[in-house]
């Protein structure tokens, strides 16, 4: 048996609905944001500068996952590369 439902709601229903927040004013502020810092650095534009403002923390986190990979791919790396040279010198 199949059972098909269909509901018709528009998207700021289902927000209210599933109790999320409305977050249309904070992206609209956002983006008017972008917009004017886009128009007053026209002749010197430099994207990076522009959204640094919203990736600082971003970048910082990915910055230490990056390091913990490293570290962690390091690490296993000298562990069993080292055990099995270290078990190569021993031998006559």
């Amino acid at each position: 048996m199949k059972v098909t439902v269909d509901f018709d709601i528009t998207p700021e229903e289902v927000r209210k609905l599933f109790g999320l927040p409305d977050v249309e004013s904070f992206q609209r502020q956002i983006m008017d944001d972008i917009r004017e810092r886009m128009n007053a650095g026209v002749e010197g534009y430099d994207p990076i500068k522009l959204f640094q403002p919203y990736l600082a923390g971003t970048m910082a986190s990915w910055d230490m996952f990056q390091k913990m990979l490293v570290n962690a791919t390091s690490m296993a790396a000298s562990g069993s590369g080292g055990g099995a040279s270290s078990a190569r010198d021993e031998r006559p």
